[in-house]
């Protein structure tokens, strides 16, 4: 059973997925399952060698090394399907780094006599595991000189690699809400201290105060000291888990505008977290490019910020952030700028006539962004009988500014023209309303694909209730339309993987991109495409495409019920295409999604063949699903 369940586990994970069941079987001879608790140091550096290769089921393990000097240096946190011990197995004389189980973790062990002729015999199979401890050597090296430069701040892979629980201030000061406010200042003084939790008469957090509420509604206000502190205090209290990573802090204090979160765990507060944590933590600051963002009132102020986010997704792309959390970073950074532009240029127009909600879609529904995308974006206001045609002039010179703004920004205009500065995509609800039903009961080509376009919207600005009722339209619209759905299969199955008869990949046989896939359109729009199809069905209401995955793991019947997987698949592509990118910029040239397999590595080119092959499984599921109709 053991051996059964371990070949379950090692056929999906890189690299002994490449291994026929006979290696497989042969490597797993007296297999061993171990239990390490948390906190427990598994391996030391300079100690006994292992005589196993480790193999991750459940849990996590940190891997360190000590300098000379005696300092402690991070090199990689390992999960489930990951392995560890390899090198100094291999070498057999001491351990080359110390590894300490994070939490609970279970592992199963593979002997030192079975896995060594595997790898003479193997050569992709070892290729993994070689280029994998050289790219750790070489970024090992490539951080200590960067660590030895004023011109880059070393500490931004420990975003992604450190827990909250580690870096919060372990000890809170908190005081009751009834104080007064001359009391928390005082005691905010006397522990030199930025924030104040404070607490209801059940002894349960409530609200915080902090040094800006004072400067704000206490002495600009000219406030009576004596007064409550409660009635003073911001009551919406923004926290995170203890075990989330510092990056989702980050996301937190871009997205709400914060400089103080609270951590909890298990239902208890465990500590407090600040922006200048991070800020210390960081080198190049998502968070100070958000705060500049902020600090700008007009579009020629937001211009050269504009500029440094490209700086971000660089920076991330170096300290190998995976390609969801770049989408997620940049996402909350892009809707800052885009809400300020729009706050800037409400200002300078004047009030709005009417109620009115900014929406985009594409990527930026999706939260999919990378490097700049162009504009897609369009404008809901509310129905009223009179004054329309003020509230069509309005919003036309609004929609006329913000895509010169935005383009100013870094955004070009959507070449189909999908912006809100064509009328067609500036109405008010019952205009939509009556757009969404028509591509739903009369699904032609062009209705498919303005739904294709138009179902990923995720409201940024204005009234979101008003976004918020269309979307409630939608999915009541959208209920048992068989036929819809149909066209839409159909435009799933109409972009197939580059994969011939004989499984490699097929690339272009002329023409510019000779050579080269489309890893957008035949690798990445078959999966959102297909996975929008199954979470409007199943009445999933998530824009982006991870977020819809993980929720359809949890529902049967579904081309998405080997979900796991196409989430895996979903963010090995987008890490190719950013990457591809990135290099591009790096050339000067202007990036494309064209990717020439002779670019990729031989594990990469593998794992390339194998996600096509799911998608291929996918379309074909769909097809099944919802009936054969001529491809649109």
């Amino acid at each position: 059973m053991l051996t059964k369940d371990a070949l379950h586990l090692l056929r999906k994970s890189p690299p002994f997925s490449s291994l026929d069941d006979a290696a497989l079987t042969g490597m797993l001879q007296d297999l061993q399952m171990v239990f390490h608790p948390k906190g427990h140091t598994i391996l030391r550096q300079d100690g006994p060698a292992p005589e196993y290769l480790s193999i991750i089921v459940s849990g996590e393990v940190k891997i360190f090394v000590r300098t000379h000097e005696g300092e402690e240096v991070f090199v990689d946190s390992r999960t489930s399907g990951d392995s560890f011990g390899l090198l100094s197995m291999v070498c057999g004389d001491i351990s080359r780094d110390t590894i300490v189980a994070v939490h609970d973790t279970s592992c199963y062990q593979i002997r030192r006599e079975n896995l060594l002729p595997v790898l003479r015999t193997h050569a992709e199979f070892a290729e993994f595991f070689f280029r994998s401890m050289l790219k750790r050597l070489l970024d090992l090296t490539y951080r200590e000189i960067c660590d030895r430069t004023l011109l880059y701040g070393g500490g931004d892979k420990l975003l992604f690699t450190n827990i909250l629980g580690d870096l919060a201030t372990s000890k809170v000061i908190t005081a009751s809400e009834d104080i007064s406010i001359k009391e928390a200042a005082d005691m905010m003084a006397g522990h030199k201290i930025s924030s104040l939790v404070l607490l209801d008469s059940d002894g349960l957090p409530s609200g915080m105060i902090t040094d800006t509420d004072f400067r704000t509604k206490v002495v600009s206000k000219g406030r009576d000291i004596s007064g409550r502190v409660g009635d003073i205090m911001s009551s919406a209290l923004i926290k995170s888990e203890a075990r989330d990573y510092c990056f989702e802090a980050l996301i937190k204090m871009i997205r709400y505008n914060i400089h103080h979160l609270l951590v909890v765990g298990k239902g208890e507060l465990k500590g407090i977290i600040t922006s200048h944590d991070l800020m210390m933590l960081q080198g190049t600051s998502p968070l100070s490019v958000a705060r500049e963002i902020e600090g700008q009132d007009t579009i020629d102020g937001l211009v050269p910020v504009s500029r440094k986010i490209n700086r971000i997704i660089t920076m991330l792309i170096r300290e190998g952030a995976k390609a969801s959390t770049i989408s997620r970073i940049i996402t909350e950074i892009n809707d800052r700028l885009l809400k300020r532009i729009l706050e800037i240029t409400e200002t300078k127009l004047g009030r709005p006539p009417l109620s009115y909600c900014w929406i985009v879609y594409g990527s930026e529904g999706r939260k999919e962004q990378t490097f700049r995308t162009d504009q897609d974006n369009a404008i809901i206001y509310e129905d009223q009988e009179g004054g329309v045609d003020d509230a069509g002039e309005y919003f036309s010179e609004f929609a006329g500014r913000m895509k010169d703004a935005l383009s100013r920004c870094g955004f070009p205009p959507c070449k189909a023209d999908y912006m809100a500065s064509n009328p067609q995509w500036r109405q008010p609800l019952g205009v939509w309303k009556r757009y969404f039903a028509g591509w739903i009961n009369t699904p032609t080509p062009e209705a498919i694909l303005q739904s294709l376009v138009f179902f990923d919207f995720r409201p940024i600005h204005g009234n979101l209730l008003l976004a918020e009722r269309l979307r409630a339209y939608l999915g009541h619209e959208i209920r048992d339309k068989g036929l819809f759905f149909a066209h839409m299969a159909a435009v799933v199955g109409k972009n197939r993987p580059p994969l011939d008869f004989l499984g490699k990949i097929a690339c272009e046989r002329k023409g510019d991109f000779k050579g080269t896939f489309n890893i957008k359109i035949n690798g990445l729009s078959p999966i959102i495409d297909s996975v929008r199809l199954s979470a409007l069905e199943a009445k999933v209401y998530h824009t982006s495409t991870l977020e819809r995955l993980m929720e359809l793991k949890d529902r049967q019947g579904t081309p998405q019920d080997g979900a796991g997987d196409l989430e895996h698949a979903f963010e090995f592509l987008m890490s190719l295409r950013i990457r591809h990118q990135y290099r591009q910029l790096q050339e000067g040239k202007e990036p494309d999604n064209h990717i020439d397999p002779r670019d990729l590595g031989s594990l990469e080119r593998a794992l390339l063949k194998e996600a096509f092959k799911l998608i291929l499984s996918v379309q074909e599921a769909t097809s099944k699903k919802y009936g054969a109709l001529p491809v649109l």
